[in-house]
């Protein structure tokens, strides 16, 4: 907390990984401490917090009782993202995907 440091959550089938990023960071910025082609082609982070996800699952695996309790939102590029934050990023890949 002294190093102004926080963490957030991604999630997939076969694992979960938590990642370290300055407090105050954008959705973009933290899109970009994964991969800088999530940064540069960020759309938006659909997220939800920790509690809420540990509240509506009931011990479940998913974000179904999350979707289900309204809790699961999408974000656009200024969002600040929250300790905790569960995110999925959704971004274009960088270049258009076109090959030269």
């Amino acid at each position: 907390k002294q190093l102004k440091f926080m963490y957030y959550f991604t999630a997939g089938e076969k694992e979960v990984r938590c990642w370290t990023v300055v407090q105050g960071a954008t959705a973009p910025q933290a899109a970009g401490v994964i991969h800088t082609d999530f940064e540069a082609g960020f759309i938006k982070l659909e997220c939800c917090s920790y509690d809420d996800f540990i509240a509506c699952n009931k011990g479940e695996k998913s974000m179904a009782g999350v979707k289900a309790a309204g809790k699961y939102r999408q974000e656009g590029k200024s969002y600040i993202v929250q300790d905790g934050d569960i995110c999925h990023f959704l971004f274009n890949k960088a270049g258009g995907g076109k090959k030269k």
